[in-house]
Formats: C-alpha cells, structure tokens, sequence
C-alpha cells in the first residue's frame, strides 16, 4: 500500500513509498486490516506532522499529532506487527449483507 494511506505502517525496505500492509477481502468485502507497526521515530513524527496539516486543512479522517506517542516511540519500540477484524464485518458476511451498514445496531449510522 502506497504511504500515504497507512501512516501507522512500516515501510517496505527497498520501497520506502510502499508499506508493509494486507488487507484479507472475502467476497469483495474488508474482513481483516494488518500491518506492520512503524518503530522509527524520526519517520513516524514526519508522518503525524503530514497528517496533522492534512487534518488542519479539512481532512477529519486525517490522523492527528500525538505528541505522547511520539515521545514513547524515541525511547524504543521492538518490531510488531497485528491485524484487526472487525465483528460487523464478520456478521455482514456471515448473514450475506451487502452492506455492513445493513447490520450494525447504531440506528444513526444505518441508510434511511
């Protein structure tokens, strides 16, 4: 996956413009996100800063500046890697829903 889109992911060694990220799609549906966690501080505060002016500039999906995390990551990270999947995702392919907006309980979030 390009950089741009995986601010949190490591990047890929001989392609800093690629990250280490997978994405597991069953049925033309995202069941699982995961990548390999970004441990190197230097690269992780230019990736916030770019995300932050992102934010500032009207992109509310952008990640915000984290300045704790940041801090936290200059004293050393091992290298970690995880994935996530989520339940609705894993309920709207389970009930064959074409949208997983189909099946989530929020009443606010759910087409009128």
């Amino acid at each position: 996956y390009p950089k741009f889109l995986s601010p949190f992911a490591k990047p890929v060694e001989d392609n800093p413009d690629l990250t280490e990220r997978f994405q597991l799609i069953v049925d033309g549906m995202e069941i699982v996100n995961g990548f390999s966690e970004l441990n190197d501080p230097v690269d992780q505060r230019q990736r916030m800063e770019e995300q932050e002016r992102k934010y500032r500039a009207g992109n509310q999906e952008a990640s915000r500046l984290d300045e704790d995390f940041l801090e936290a990551l200059e004293y050393g990270m091992p290298p970690a890697a995880g994935w996530g999947v989520g339940i609705d995702r894993l309920a709207a392919l389970v009930t064959k829903s074409h949208n997983v907006k189909e099946i989530i309980a929020f009443p606010t979030l759910k087409p009128r």
